[in-house]
């Protein structure tokens, strides 16, 4: 066939032509710095596109058999976005889904799920999703860019849980490009912004436009629509429920998806007290124990089914930031509000005896609030850590640039006694003292206080601190209540004290804001609780969530460590680098493990034979 020349008028339109054509498509899909399968926070990924399973699940897997787990508590709502009322253990992982789902073996890297394909732009100020053409909800309706737009806007609006107002505000907004293709448009650059708009939980427009997002009373009983692998087949409101495999569940041999999620049915159901559930769970009622108490470990979960292993005890090791735990100080209130009288107070704590006493010495004590991690403040600070915190001088603790951070001790040459009387000393030049045995201010008026509890096991570690809290003329008490009770006073910021745990990931960003921020501790529902009201730390904070690099996101944790701790919120606690499982040994997991994970997360790739 003979070529045809085109003349030049024609090959000029053909030019023009490509050329739009060109500009088109930039206009659709931004040039990036990085396009593919997965997301990580330096574009390098453990697995290639074309791997198959995750590393720490089994090819052995078997589908089929049940799965009882059992919660404190109880639930009054099948919808974990809102801020009233508590949703059921399992719901938002088993029947919700997102754009991408972290890898439990990196530290910071998300593969896609619903998203097949992720693109960020070359100026990393915004990130396009192209969603799987396969991916359905639980009804069969296959999931667009428009559920996602739907989940973005719903999330960050007043109907939804304060954290994701916080967690995703420099997400500014979304447009869809077709109809599985959705761009997010970021306000400022942030190096996790992409990874965050990943994790976006993607809701069902069309059941929510018939069944209002925040309703309440029966509405909120409504079983919801989601893509996951499980739907929800029978709920005992607020004492049980029952979740049952979808047998067209659309992800099922999805490579992040595979050897994952075996059971046919996975049932939780509810106590009232931590002490019942270990008898219920020695006769047989629940599978799988997550066991927080060391008493229970050493002392209580023995017995005949365990000295004949058909129930067997293993701490599975991870690599997880620590954290902080501790006795939570509200700063809210006027008789916390002096840093100089919580450091008293953080005095009179005997972590030793504890962790000797009622812990068989199985636990580390805090000493940062990045814990058992890099993030954790070391010696004195220098360098770029020095430089972020240089210009707060003035206005900081001296402590912070001459004194490593170090809990007190009662190890010799350390002692109890000694401690107390620094904590006398201490509050009595704040203008406290004591007067017929009752520690006083000058108006005469009391110390008094409440510390709030959800688990009676942790009254005989409360005992031993009020009891040294007491010695210096506080008066004191210790209440456990109701677990749906209290966790609506800890959302409503109803407490003097109470323990609380700040997780923390190997890679911390956004989700400071909701720990730490002026902003977050006016917000009901965040985790502020201890009411963190410091321009230093909303400074810090920013500095670790528009880190351009690794050194600078240490440098910034590093900084952030020194002034929270140095700020006295609250009593440092302790940890342990394992996960503690009581089980029924028909019950079998992967030989490897994951390196950064939760039980629940873990226990997903179990089976049963």
């Amino acid at each position: 066939m003979q070529k045809k020349i085109l003349n030049p008028k024609a090959r000029q339109r053909v030019f023009c032509f490509y050329v739009l054509l060109v500009c088109c498509w930039q206009v659709i899909i931004p040039s990036s710095c990085f396009a593919s399968h997965g997301e990580s926070l330096d574009g390098t990924l453990k697995y290639p596109p074309d791997f198959e399973r995750f590393a720490y699940t089994s090819p052995d897997a078997q589908k089929g058999g049940k799965l009882v787990l059992h919660d404190l508590g109880s639930f009054d709502k099948l919808n974990p976005f809102t801020l009233k009322g508590a949703a059921p253990l399992g719901l938002s992982s088993l029947v919700f889904e997102t754009l991408t789902v972290p890898s439990l073996d990196e530290p910071f890297a998300n593969y896609g799920l619903i998203a097949k394909d992720i693109v960020l732009a070359a100026d990393k100020k915004s990130v396009t999703f192209t969603l799987d053409e396969e991916a359905r909800f639980a009804d069969g309706t296959p999931i667009t860019a428009q559920d996602v737009l739907f989940s973005l806007q719903t999330l960050k609006s007043s109907a939804a849980h304060p954290f994701y107002q916080i967690y995703l505000r420099d997400i500014k907004d979304a447009e869809i490009l077709s109809p599985l293709v959705i761009r997010f448009n970021f306000a400022q650059v942030n190096r996790e912004l992409h990874m965050i708009a990943g994790q976006l939980p993607v809701l069902n427009k069309r059941f929510y436009d018939e069944h209002p997002f925040s309703s309440e009373g029966g509405e909120g009983m409504v079983i919801p629509i989601g893509s996951g692998p499980y739907t929800i087949a029978d709920i005992n409101p607020g004492k049980s429920i029952s979740y049952k495999r979808n047998p067209n569940y659309w992800a099922e041999n999805h490579p992040v998806r595979k050897g994952m999620f075996n059971f046919d049915t996975i049932t939780v159901k509810y106590f009232k007290d931590q002490v019942v559930s270990v008898e219920a769970f020695k006769a047989g009622e629940f599978d799988v124990m997550y066991v927080n108490i060391a008493k229970q470990w050493q002392r209580d979960l023995v017995g005949k089914r365990f000295n004949s292993k058909e129930l067997l005890k293993t701490a599975f090791p991870h690599h997880n930031n620590a954290g902080m735990q501790g006795f939570v100080f509200n700063t809210r209130k006027q008789l916390f509000a002096n840093p100089r009288v919580r450091q008293a107070l953080g005095l009179a704590f005997d972590f030793e005896w504890s962790n000797n006493a009622l812990f068989f010495n199985q636990y580390t004590r805090n000493n940062s609030y990045f814990s058992n991690s890099e993030l954790a403040a070391q010696g004195l600070p220098t360098g770029l850590e020095l430089e972020m915190l240089e210009p707060f001088r003035d206005t900081l603790p001296a402590e912070v640039f001459t004194q490593p951070l170090s809990p007190p001790t009662t190890v010799p040459p350390g002692s109890l006694r000694k401690n107390m009387r620094k904590a006398k000393q201490m509050l009595e030049e704040e203008g406290w003292s004591v007067r017929e045995g009752v520690l006083v201010n000058e108006d005469n008026q009391p110390f008094r206080f409440e510390i709030l509890l959800v688990s009676p096991s942790f009254e005989r570690v409360m005992a031993a601190y009020v009891k040294n809290l007491k010695r210096l003329g506080i008066d004191v008490t210790y209440r456990t209540i109701d677990p749906a009770l209290y966790t609506d006073r800890i959302k409503n910021f109803d407490f003097d004290m109470t323990v609380a745990v700040f997780g923390q990931s190997q890679s911390p960003g956004n989700e400071q804001r909701d720990y730490w921020s002026a902003s977050a501790a006016i917000k009901k529902g965040s985790k502020n609780i201890a009411g963190v009201q410091d321009p230093i730390v909303d400074d810090l904070v920013e500095k670790i969530i528009y880190a351009e690099n690794r050194t600078q996101l240490v440098a910034a944790c590093r900084a952030l460590d020194r002034v929270l701790w140095y700020g006295y919120y609250v009593v440092p606690n302790w940890y342990l680098a394992n996960h503690r499982l009581a089980y029924d040994a028909r019950l079998k997991h992967p030989q490897t493990l994951p390196l950064y994970y939760n039980y629940e997360q873990f226990l997903y790739t179990w089976w049963q034979e």
